[in-house]
């Protein structure tokens, strides 16, 4: 099909004759009756006067008669053309939903002590109230994130904030410990579906070369966040007024504070629903119903959207050799990570004395040191570029991401194994704190890391993959914690992270076979495979991927 330009306002009909913007849209145009492709270009005054300035050209087929809308070039309401500073500032509001969540996420198990002592529950029945927040994670947003598609990010954002501040003043409200992990279970489901936004968000606004820094920067929010929680919740713990139910009613007036800055400042920005949008008006202003976006033909229903968002992952997880053993991997990080949330605090208390403030100041060891390492990353990615074109990408192809992967599979056991051994009363308490830095250190570079590689292994599939590796990821974070008490009551802490230890001793070797064999898995792939194929030979034909997750 021939393009046509369309030129026009696209703002309200009366602020159209009113204004004398020079905003432009394009549209395309089929003309089934002479068979022929027509270019059209049409000022705002022509709106009202429809006034067509036609060029014919021919075309083989025709499909039907539309005019599709679209962006011009470098037409300020594409997002992708915000300014740095316009684009930075939706990042960080975006952001500040992960950091939120990522707060609620651990801060929790601070509050164990009083709360156990104020609903008359059990620590186990208090660790369910922890873990299915996580859950929520895992599940939810595999057919909630479809809804982005039908009503855009902006929405979404507003509507799971909103609803997340009613679930922490439940929480904070409860009187047993059913509410409590009822409350819970609703503020992970809905959190998780605004959180998991922020990467389509990111990919919305930033060019793929721009990406790095957004992403570090995310990825730091969410980690630093995950250790931030603690260290304010255990102080809070600590004050006899305050407690459990004032860690709660913190995160409803943060996470209310956060719904109002992000519905003064968040911006839409999923090219489709503007799209649609402009589309829409500019149907209602010249009253020609043949202005259409390609979305709201081509886009499938919200049924098979959401049939797709919650089946794909699941087949990608059972299917792709890449996403099922990286996503593994991360499993038994995250699963390992959430079991120290639960049990860092009461370690420190009991063999170091420590009390509620100051165990939680433990998890200030989730450092900035993990910006500077992605960085570093991100050099040693692009380095030596000739014409645009990194030499570790052409070599290494998606691999070139795991060069620090590969120091953290190392570090991971080794941190394990210190954490286990030096965590004794005869030993000074500031090495099991080393060692705690070193893994949240690791964990911090393989959020990152594995997000970007399966970003670039599957390309239009990465929605796919990356729900995929989310639901692994969030299920360990719920399924640990469950039995880490009952394996360290059993065990000790000693022989417990020590079997930690050792399996981490044992899957060292994935980030290892990724990276040095990780092309040959992705030739035997039938996904990856005719993604190299199309990389290769772009005139082969398109996979024709439709995205449905926007996480």
């Amino acid at each position: 099909m021939s393009t046509l330009e369309v030129r026009t306002t696209p703002d309200e009909a009366h602020a159209s004759r009113a204004s004398s913007s020079d905003h432009s849209l394009t549209a395309t145009h089929v003309d089934p009756d002479s068979a022929s492709q027509v270019n059209f270009v049409k000022s705002s005054s022509d709106v009202e006067k429809s006034a067509f300035y036609v060029t014919r050209s021919s075309a083989a087929t025709v499909r039907s008669e539309s005019y599709y809308v679209d962006f011009a070039e470098n037409d300020p309401r594409n997002p992708i053309t915000y300014s740095r500073v316009k684009k930075w500032c939706i990042t960080l509001v975006a952001c500040g939903f992960t950091g939120v969540t990522a707060t609620a996420s651990s801060s929790f198990a601070m509050g164990y002590d009083s709360m156990s002592r104020d609903l008359n529950c059990s620590q186990f029945q208090a660790t369910i109230a922890l873990c299915v927040y996580p859950l929520g994670f895992a599940l939810v947003p595999l057919f909630s994130t479809a809804f982005s598609e039908e009503v855009g990010r902006r929405p979404i954002y507003l509507l799971t904030a909103f609803v997340s501040v009613l679930c922490y003043v439940l929480a904070a409200m409860s009187n047993t410990i059913q509410m409590v992990i009822v409350a819970r279970a609703l503020g992970g489901a809905f959190a998780s579906t605004g959180a998991t936004l922020v990467g389509g968000t990111i990919a919305d606004i930033w060019e793929p070369k721009e990406r790095g820094l957004p992403m570090a920067f995310f990825t730091l929010v969410n980690m630093t966040c995950t250790g931030f929680g603690p260290m304010v919740s255990g102080w809070v713990e600590l004050d006899p007024r305050l407690q459990w139910r004032w860690i709660q009613w913190l995160h409803a007036i943060f996470s209310g504070a956060y719904f109002v800055i992000a519905a003064f400042t968040m911006k839409e920005t999923r090219q489709s629903i503007i799209l649609r949008r402009i589309a829409q008006k500019v149907r209602k202003e010249t009253g020609d119903a043949r202005y259409r976006a390609r979305v709201e033909e081509t886009q499938p229903s919200l049924r098979e959207i959401v049939w797709m968002s919650c089946t794909r992952p699941i087949m990608f997880l059972l299917t792709e050799p890449v996403a099922t053993s990286i996503s593994l991997w991360v499993f038994f990080m995250w699963g390992v990570l959430f079991c120290l949330i639960d049990s860092v605090s009461p370690l420190f208390k009991s063999l170091y004395g420590f009390n509620d403030g100051q165990s939680g100041m433990v998890f200030g060891s989730i450092v900035f040191l993990g910006l500077a390492a992605n960085l570093y990353q991100d050099k040693l990615y692009r380095r030596g570029q000739i014409f645009q074109q990194p030499q570790n990408v052409a070599r290494k192809g998606p691999e070139a991401r795991l060069y620090l992967t590969c120091l953290v599979a190392v570090l991971f056991p080794l941190a394990m194994f210190m954490f286990a051994w030096t965590a004794q009363s005869q030993t000074h308490w500031i090495w099991p704190v080393i060692a705690l830095t070193i893994f949240m250190f690791g964990a911090f570079v393989a959020y990152l890391v594995v997000f970007l590689y399966l970003a670039d292994c599957y390309g239009p599939y990465a929605s796919s993959a990356l729900a995929g590796q989310s639901l692994c990821r969030n299920m360990g974070s719920f399924a640990f914690p469950l039995f880490a008490n009952h394996m360290f009551a059993d065990l000790s802490y000693k022989w417990a992270n020590t079997l930690f230890a050792g399996i981490a001793l044992l899957i060292v070797p994935i980030p290892f076979v990724l990276f040095f064999y990780g092309s040959s898995l992705r030739q035997r792939s039938k996904v990856c495979s005719k993604l190299m194929t199309l990389e290769q030979n772009p005139s082969a034909d398109d996979p024709g991927q439709t995205q449905c997750s926007s996480g």
